[in-house]
C-alpha cells in the first residue's frame, strides 16, 4: 500500500519530463501489469486515468487564475497536444478551455491585493463593504 501510495503521488507531479507509468512501477518496486492491476483495485481508477484528472484539475486552476494563454496551460500541465488537451477538457468538463476560462473568470472575480492598503488591514477590506452591514452595530438613540 505504501508504495502504491508513493506512485500515486508521482504521478500527479508535472516534472520537465514525465515518467512512464512502467518507469513509476519501477521506481517503487512493482511489476508494470501487476501495479495497474493494484492501482486500479485500491484507487479506483488506472495509473493513466489518474495522471490526466490530475492535469486536468491542474488546468482549470491555471486557466482561472492565470493570465497565460490556452496552449500555455497545455504544455504547462503536461499535454504536448493542443487538440488533445482540448478534446479532454471538454469530455471530462463538458466546455472547452477557453470557455471555461471565461466562466470561471466571471465567478470567481479575483481582486487584486494591490487595491487594498496593507498598513491598514482589515481596516482596508471594511470600506468596500455597502453600509447597511454596519447597520447592526449603530447606537440607537433614546
Amino acid at each position: 500500500m505504501r508504495r502504491l501510495c508513493l506512485a500515486r503521488e508521482l504521478l500527479g507531479e508535472t516534472p520537465e519530463t514525465p515518467r512512464s507509468i512502467a518507469q513509476i512501477a519501477r521506481s517503487v518496486g512493482i511489476s508494470h501489469f501487476h501495479f495497474i492491476r493494484q492501482f486500479e483495485a485500491v484507487f479506483g481508477t488506472t495509473p493513466h486515468q489518474f495522471r490526466i484528472a490530475r492535469r486536468i484539475d491542474r488546468a482549470t486552476r491555471l486557466l482561472a487564475l492565470d493570465a497565460g494563454s490556452v496552449t500555455d496551460v497545455c504544455l504547462e500541465v503536461g499535454f504536448s497536444s493542443l487538440g488533445s488537451f482540448s478534446t479532454l477538457f471538454a469530455r471530462r468538463l463538458g466546455e472547452s478551455p477557453s470557455r471555461y476560462r471565461a466562466r470561471a473568470r466571471r465567478l470567481v472575480q479575483v481582486q487584486a491585493l494591490s487595491r487594498f492598503d496593507p498598513t491598514l488591514g482589515c481596516l482596508s477590506l471594511m470600506t468596500r463593504l455597502p453600509w447597511p452591514a454596519f447597520s447592526q452595530f449603530s447606537r440607537r438613540r433614546a
